[in-house]
């Protein structure tokens, strides 16, 4: 009989794993893998090694020199997630080169087969995600320390110096400090089924509590990320093939597909973490299932680039009984207000998301002057974000949904 006395929240974490949540770092992935068997250390080794070979003109004949491999070596799912962040980066690299518009629209089977081969296994597209370069792509220094950025680094980096270690990395304190809000989950939809108010209050503030420190997380950025290294160098690294015209037909696949294929470059609408936050609290980005404009559209889209396991977690959780209908349905001024904190908490991230988007996107884009760009294709993508739509359009659109759905006092 102890078993079923156990807490929603100790039974829930065997219910997480299945969907590859980790108790500790949320969607992330748990102390990923640094290293890969031979022959696989051949794809390490470039990517360890990529500003260096960028620098120095050769990153594309290293690339080009490199057997094709199979992926059946690949086992296990830590050492499939590294290889899909490696050939992500090494992909990455080898299309835009040293960033000087000197593009490569073919990627070299050698890589292509193996890339897409490992992609298809995971359900994961074929370019480097953010479930690549900020979920997987992290060590602590001392195995024993905190989860700070003092005690952590990233696997791998692009030109830049450290612009992509404080990128990916204040991004993944993001995740972690939201993270903590997951374990609460269970407890809100067991307090909705037992029409529990008290306890659902408790898990709501909880929720609120963690969207604040993960607010508190992202203002790290300002520290260690350099707004026109991040514009003029990172930000080039992770662009897409989609909605990009400076890639307009999309990638050639060299040996896996007979025409070009086109794929948004990482972006923080991959994050499933904020995306949970939504479907939890009841903001409808669609109408009747059917995306409601161009920014639904593009969130719908994003969760095709989020891990399999972590797009059915999100699907569990709108099949599950809607928090925004009891909390109405229940007319207490109290629950309502705190409900409505974590709502607040949501429009409060998203309005810092403005903020950090115009520091380091509109402004060093608006600084370059007419003579500086090399075409109108290149200015038409300085308003995009990395993953090819209209980033400042997108972020206030989701604002607005969010800022919608804080509820009216009577």
């Amino acid at each position: 009989m102890a078993a079923d006395k156990s807490s929603p929240v100790e039974k829930s974490w065997t219910i997480f794993k299945e969907y590859h949540i980790d108790e500790d770092v949320g969607f992330a992935l748990p102390l990923p893998l640094e290293e890969l068997p031979h022959p696989y250390d051949a794809w390490i080794s470039i990517a360890r090694n990529l500003p260096e070979l960028i620098n120095n003109n050769q990153l594309r004949v290293e690339v080009e020199k490199l057997a094709t491999l199979s992926i059946d070596g690949l086992r296990g799912h830590k050492a499939q997630r590294l290889a899909h962040l490696v050939l992500g980066y090494i992909t990455m690299a080898y299309v835009w080169g040293r960033g000087d518009g000197d593009i490569r629209k073919v990627l070299p089977s050698n890589i292509a087969v193996p890339y897409c081969q490992l992609s298809e296994k995971l359900g994961l597209p074929p370019i480097l995600l953010y479930a690549d370069c900020v979920l997987a792509n992290w060590k602590k220094k001392d195995p024993n320390g905190p989860m700070t950025y003092e005690n952590m680094d990233i696997l791998f980096s692009f030109p830049g110096g450290d612009c992509g270690k404080g990128f990916f990395l204040v991004s993944l304190l993001v995740e972690i400090a939201a993270a903590s809000a997951i374990k609460v989950i269970p407890n809100i939809f067991d307090a909705v089924q037992r029409e529990d108010t008290d306890t659902l209050q408790k898990a709501l503030l909880d929720i609120s509590s963690s969207l604040h420190k993960a607010r508190e997380a992202f203002s790290q950025i300002h520290e260690y990320v350099d707004p026109n290294l991040f514009f003029n160098v990172l930000r080039i690294y992770l662009s897409g093939w989609k909605g990009n015209p400076l890639l307009s037909e999309g990638l050639l696949y060299e040996g896996v597909w007979d025409t070009p294929k086109k794929f948004a470059g990482g972006s923080a609408a991959q994050s499933s973490i904020f995306q949970c936050f939504d479907v939890l609290l009841g903001i409808q980005h669609t109408v009747g299932g059917v995306p409601s404009d161009f920014a639904a559209e593009f969130l719908q889209e994003m969760r095709t680039y989020m891990p399999p396991a972590h797009q059915s977690f999100l699907l569990s959780l709108k099949a599950k009984p809607s928090v925004r209908e009891f909390v109405l349905s229940k007319g207490n001024a109290t629950l309502q207000k705190i409900y409505n904190e974590c709502l607040e908490a949501m429009v409060s991230l998203r309005n810092y998301h403005l903020q950090i988007v115009a520091k380091y996107i509109m402004i060093p884009a608006s600084r370059q002057s007419k003579v500086e760009r090399s075409s109108e294709e290149a200015s038409e993508s300085e308003s995009k974000g990395t993953g090819g739509t209209n980033i400042m359009d997108f972020l206030k659109t989701v604002r607005v949904k969010t800022v919608n759905c804080l509820l009216k006092e009577d």
